[in-house]
């Protein structure tokens, strides 16, 4: 079994769709970053209130909702590149207007709430780019690619936050904040060629005839069968201490005194070692071991992952070596429950609906993220951080005991009963 899983990890990574589809997900990760990292620490860093920063955060609502028009994108295709593909890239020009928006506001920061509506704006038309490269991987990749490409992906997709994250943050105090978006606009647009020159899928999969379809069949199609509720109360809470740590993260490294060298360009190294290896690895074990073992393992260790974030508040004073250790751990976890929990969405996903479904199971997946940041800005304004993040940790244990239900200990690989795989 393990000389078996062994080549059908060195198969994938020669596979072209599994490599395409990872390196397409560099501009899926491009504007969460921004969203997610750049902006609160900007808006920090100018002075703006707390709860104003913790508001703003709720463009990631677009992440959580994405899938009231999903259905779009499954009924209706572009006259270009294909279905998925064509979609993929108008999203990329609109996220290089929005770009472009945003160098303009650059120099401008007291106009906080005009910035949170551009953002607002690149939050939706990334997760409709997000919607049609969901559907994309779930067509064009093969089972037994599924695992290597989603840990591949899902590392590429932290590279995107990353590069639009903490090396934005640095790379803005040396050349200002107008350059650094103008350089993002320029980088959507240089992915355009990558979306052109992606493989189609080797099946041909028919769309629902109607709108009515396209709303209405994938949620019967998803709750149709068995635990279905189970399996979506899964999605919503397994990495609901992630999202929590996550939603202020960069605000609590301002508020603990760290330069901006220090919580940008360096934090971004540490944290694209940590979050490369940590999908990679999660990927690659999820072919080896089973995706039961995978998303227990994985699971445990991303709810200890915030420990590191409690000794840090509660040193009180910067500590650079201690800041990356605690950031390592953190991002090493959430890599690997992100590679694995990635495959478990895939084999939920039925292959005719697949913009419409997976972007129903995915903003289950984010709704915690959108929701989080007015929650944990007040929860931490209230308490503190380092009562915050202990309260993350124990909030994880919700989602190892939904994981129980939906894959009990000792099973290899969980039914989950993905009827659609036909695409019929």
């Amino acid at each position: 079994m393990q000389q078996a899983g062994r080549a059908s990890v060195a198969a994938a990574l020669r596979s072209r769709p599994t490599v395409m589809v990872a390196l397409l997900s560099f501009s899926s990760g491009l504007p969460l970053g921004l969203i997610l990292y750049a902006i609160p620490d900007w808006m920090r860093s100018v002075g703006v209130d707390l709860r104003v920063i913790g508001a703003l955060s709720l463009a990631q609502s677009a992440w959580a909702f994405k899938v009231g028009w999903a259905p779009l994108v499954d009924r209706f295709a572009p006259p270009f590149w294909g279905r998925r593909r064509g979609w993929i890239a108008i999203t990329q020009v609109l996220l290089a207007a929005g770009s472009l928006l945003l160098a303009g506001l650059g120099q401008r920061p007291d106009a906080v709430w005009v910035i949170g509506a551009v953002a607002l704006a690149i939050a939706v038309t990334s997760a409709t780019q997000d919607i049609a490269l969901d559907a994309y991987a779930v067509e064009v990749l093969r089972p037994d690619e599924q695992g290597v490409a989603s840990g591949l992906r899902a590392a590429v997709y932290r590279v995107g936050m990353v590069a639009s994250g903490g090396m934005a943050i640095t790379a803005a105090a040396a050349l200002g904040w107008p350059a650094v978006h103008a350089v993002l606009a320029l980088t959507y647009l240089l992915l355009l060629a990558l979306t052109r020159a992606a493989p189609t899928p080797a099946r041909v999969v028919r769309g629902p005839r109607s709108l009515r379809d396209a709303v209405w069949l994938p949620l019967v199609d998803a709750l149709a069968r068995p635990r279905a509720v189970e399996l979506l109360v899964f999605v919503v809470l397994y990495k609901l201490s992630d999202h929590l740590a996550q939603a202020l993260a960069q605000a609590f490294f301002v508020d603990m005194g760290y330069t901006a060298s220090e919580r940008g360009a360096w934090l971004a190294t540490v944290s694209a070692v940590s979050t490369l290896a940590g999908t990679m690895l999660g990927g690659f074990w999820t072919t080896l071991m089973g995706l039961g073992p995978a998303l227990w393992i994985f699971g445990v260790l991303q709810v200890c992952s915030n420990i590191g974030y409690v000794v840090l508040a509660r040193l009180a004073v910067p500590h650079a070596p201690l800041l990356y250790a605690a950031a390592s751990f953190e991002q090493l976890t959430s890599g690997l429950g992100a590679g694995a929990f990635a495959v478990f969405l895939m084999r939920l996903t039925n292959a005719r609906f697949s913009a419409t479904q997976y972007a129903l199971f995915s903003s289950l997946f984010a709704l915690p993220r959108a929701l989080a940041g007015p929650v944990a800005g007040a929860a931490a304004d209230t308490f503190g951080w380092a009562p915050f993040f202990l309260a993350t940790m124990f909030l994880g244990l919700p989602g190892l005991i939904m994981l129980a239900r939906v894959a009990p200990l000792g099973v290899r690989d969980p039914v989950v009963t993905n009827v659609g795989s036909h695409p019929a």
